[in-house]
């Protein structure tokens, strides 16, 4: 599998880690709109506990 990796870089040690450990714009972009959507699903989740609270309460 090593020699399999090794041929495949081609000898050119660059083209086995092209970030120089530093993710890609657009890795840093997806992480970045993973973790929004997480905070907008928890206030979805909160607005709908508050909306079926005053619902109960008003009605």
């Amino acid at each position: 599998m090593v020699s399999r990796w090794v041929r495949e870089a081609g000898g050119d040690i660059r083209k086995a880690f092209p970030g120089q450990g530093q993710q890609p714009a657009e890795q840093a972009e997806i992480e970045r709109l993973k973790r929004e959507i997480v905070k907008l699903k928890a206030e979805k989740d909160i607005l709908k506990k508050a909306a079926a609270y005053f619902a109960r309460k008003s009605g």
